[in-house]
């Protein structure tokens, strides 16, 4: 009864505090939503920096605000990040990543030295932008590392978790569908939208084990697909609408996953591997056998 009647007399304070200041409860937590998404977006700013200094390492931050052109922040508040990240002075050539700050969560990287038997040990992701008419937009993909197929994969104008890396593991997992294993390993970056509440939920439900990397170079299957899909891909169609993306890089995946042959895979495709792969590993084990009897 007594926490009953501190929790109404709260809610009256409340009340009588939104009407001082001229805004409704309900306007109140939107407008705080919105704050979130813009802060969730800011941490995402420098990843997408250091991805637009690999295609132009001299260009200034200022230079680059106005390439990607973001709406959710201004190029005051742009520059600051890039001033507090440490991006504002193109520095000796790197490959160390520069995305770790105060309060970042970072998990362990469990695949150093693993030895890949089969699929769905190892998944790997990796988000890219891509650009449209002068307008950035972002593609998110997840591979397989065994086979090196892309099992998941989203388009999104924002750089929010809710558009990345959450719907792109949810299509990984319907790929799977009822045969999806416990225990994967869900490697990434250090990007913010890999530790984000919601991508963690998700990942604990399936029982993934979340892995990150510490330098560029340990998450490289992953970028390798973003360059393929980009530079083999969709730089050569006349992408002119987020819509039109939307569908080439579907088209894109398609033919990456099913038509393009892999000299690793004994040029085969991602998924003729992937279905070749049982008889692969018999005769694999045969092969084994004999030449211990001889």
């Amino acid at each position: 009864m007594y926490y009953w009647l501190n929790r109404s007399k709260l809610g009256c304070s409340l009340n009588k505090l939104y009407k001082s200041v001229g805004i409704t409860k309900q306007g109140f937590y939107k407008q705080r939503k919105r704050r979130n998404s813009y802060t969730e977006e800011e941490r995402y700013v420098k990843e997408i920096v250091l991805q637009v200094r690999k295609d132009h390492p001299t260009m200034s931050c200022r230079s680059i605000y106005y390439k990607m052109n973001p709406v959710f922040i201004g190029r005051g508040r742009f520059e600051a990040i890039c001033r507090e990240s440490g991006l504002m002075v193109v520095k000796e050539k790197s490959r160390r990543r520069t995305t770790d700050s105060t309060g970042v969560v970072r998990f362990p990287n469990l695949i150093k030295d693993i030895e890949l038997t089969g699929i769905d040990q190892v998944w790997s992701s990796d988000i890219t932008y891509f650009e449209v008419n002068k307008v950035f937009y972002y593609i998110t993909f997840i591979i397989d590392n065994y086979s090196r197929r892309i099992v998941g994969h989203e388009v999104s104008s924002r750089l929010l978790t809710a558009q990345t890396t959450l719907p792109s593991l949810r299509k990984a997992i319907r790929t799977r569908g009822r045969s999806i294993k416990q225990g994967i390993i869900m490697h990434s970056d250090g990007g913010g939208q890999y530790y984000a509440d919601d991508f963690l939920e998700l990942t604990s439900k399936h029982k993934f084990k979340n892995s990150m990397c510490e330098y560029a170079w340990e998450n490289g299957k992953a970028e390798r697909v973003n360059g393929v899909i980009k530079n083999n891909y969709l730089r050569h169609w006349n992408i002119k609408s987020l819509s039109q993306l939307i569908k080439m890089v579907d088209r894109a995946v398609r033919l990456y996953n099913t038509d393009k042959p892999h000299i690793s895979l004994n040029r085969m495709t991602p998924v003729e591997f992937e279905q070749k792969l049982p008889t692969l590993v018999s005769k694999t084990r045969a092969t084994s056998k004999n030449a211990i009897l001889n």
